[in-house]
């Protein structure tokens, strides 16, 4: 297993990038998330993943260790391979596909080209458990909540109120109580306004 490269960069574009290790130039896959973290130095080091298929040994780089964990966990479910699992990183950084995974949001994981949404109920059934055992909680739970607040706003904006003043107000609901609901956020505003 090859854990990581360290070398000169010869070449790169958004999808590769090509290591010059001692005299072996090393074809390495990346995602638009590692390739926008490159440095502008020769030198660069990544962490990688090698793929064995009877046909071919790929490697795939990241510029992140967290980068490349999600990379092997998005492997691990059935019906994604290595370039939907890049595709994935490419569309969105790892901490949105956590965050989506964590809160069990479908449509964010849908919106990435390729997947449908059988299968992002499938990354989600499959990944929850590890990504919540795996990564902050406290994240998480933001996430939600702004979630939650960013709905409730949207609400109260289409029953007529005004914009600044609702926010004033959800602000102070979701400080009382973070686990609140969308609709406990709006009937708690609907009383305040």
């Amino acid at each position: 297993m090859i854990a990581h490269l360290q070398g000169k960069l010869v070449e790169k574009t958004p999808t590769e990038v090509i290591i010059d290790c001692g005299g072996v130039g090393y074809h390495v896959n990346i995602s638009l998330h590692t390739y926008s973290l490159l440095p502008n130095a020769d030198f660069i080091k990544l962490f990688t993943h090698l793929q064995i298929k009877e046909d071919a040994h790929t490697l795939f780089g990241f510029v992140e260790k967290s980068e490349r964990e999600i990379f092997k966990l998005l492997l691990s479910v059935s019906g994604i391979g290595a370039n939907i699992a890049r595709t994935m990183l490419s569309s969105l950084d790892p901490k949105q596909i956590t965050n989506a995974i964590a809160s069990g949001d479908v449509v964010t994981i849908q919106s990435i080209k390729g997947i449908g949404s059988k299968t992002a109920q499938r990354v989600i059934l499959d990944l929850k458990e590890k990504v919540l055992k795996l990564y902050d909680l406290d994240e998480v739970s933001m996430s939600q909540n702004n979630t939650n607040r960013d709905e409730a706003l949207s609400a109260l904006e289409v029953l007529g109120f005004v914009r600044k003043t609702s926010e004033k107000l959800v602000e102070k609901i979701v400080k009382e109580d973070p686990e609140a609901s969308v609709e406990a956020i709006i009937k708690k505003a609907l009383k305040n306004l």
